[in-house]
């Protein structure tokens, strides 16, 4: 066998799908995790310079925000060892594979492995399905804000209106309602939106709810291939089954030197 029979032998046993799948996955959670961690960061640094003067105001918030930074590192280190395991499981239900390392093989333990990883893969699909709704809460707050912040601009000749149009931290539950300010109204609403804290959180959060998507797509892409996997693998099992079959009911028939009646239906034309 030459060097190209055996290249193009080892590049047909890759689980493209999977590999793809555990790509978007891995780029994903990083965008998620990275970009979300930092934005949080930058949330309360935003909070404590422009809408609460007291610690005592936003105290709760910085709690909140160190536990989800917390979970983000779990997230991270669970989604990485996940993927890895996924894209195994690829490399062991591949069709491809059946073809390059030999006759195909299929053990109960197997079977009920493979299930229990599509189980698994869409329970994860459907809870970060979750994840991703909630990701969007942060990025309608600042879209809300950027949109005040336009309409200021555009009503600088009319400061009365101008000082009428306010942002309300409290109004989305991120300060008590007995913080004071609380809320940033005309120009210093419009100061805050030209500010870099705010463009850098505005532009993480949009990155975070980007990540979150192309994890949710990732997952999606796996449950579907393994459980075509799935399907396909069991076919094959039964294929493997009547072939073997057959070639025992020849085996018997030419040993005997007589007819014999045949198991199996007479319409073959299904079985390759």
């Amino acid at each position: 066998m030459g060097c190209y029979d055996c290249c193009m032998r080892c590049l047909g046993g890759v689980p493209y799908c999977s590999l793809v799948a555990t790509l978007l996955c891995f780029s994903g959670i990083a965008l998620f995790c990275g970009c979300g961690h930092q934005a949080l960061t930058e949330t309360e640094r935003l909070i404590e310079n422009y809408f609460a003067r007291n610690l005592q105001d936003y105290i709760t918030l910085a709690y909140i925000i160190q536990y989800f930074q917390y979970v983000i590192y779990g997230l991270a280190s669970f989604f990485f060892l996940y993927c890895i395991v996924l894209l195994a499981e690829g490399f062991y239900t591949t069709s491809a594979a059946k073809q390059t390392f030999g006759e195909f093989r299929s053990t109960m333990c197997g079977r009920c492995l493979s299930s229990s990883f599509i189980v698994l893969t869409y329970v994860l699909a459907v809870l970060w399905l979750l994840v991703f709704a909630f990701s969007a809460l942060p990025v309608y707050f600042f879209y809300n804000m950027d949109a005040t912040c336009h309409t200021i601009d555009v009503l600088t000749e009319t400061p009365a209106s101008i000082n009428q149009l306010c942002v309300d931290a409290r109004q989305y539950g991120l300060l008590p309602w007995n913080a004071v300010p609380g809320k940033a109204c005309g120009m210093t609403l419009s100061t805050v939106c030209k500010t870099r804290e705010y463009r850098t959180t505005y532009d993480l959060y949009i990155a975070a709810f980007a990540g979150a998507g192309i994890t949710l797509l990732a997952l999606v892409h796996c449950s579907l291939h393994l459980a075509v996997n799935q399907l396909y693998l069991r076919r094959l099992g039964h294929m493997d089954k009547e072939r073997r079959g057959y070639e025992l009911y020849g085996t018997v028939r030419r040993n005997s030197g007589r007819s014999l009646c045949s198991p199996y239906p007479a319409n073959t034309s299904d079985v390759s």
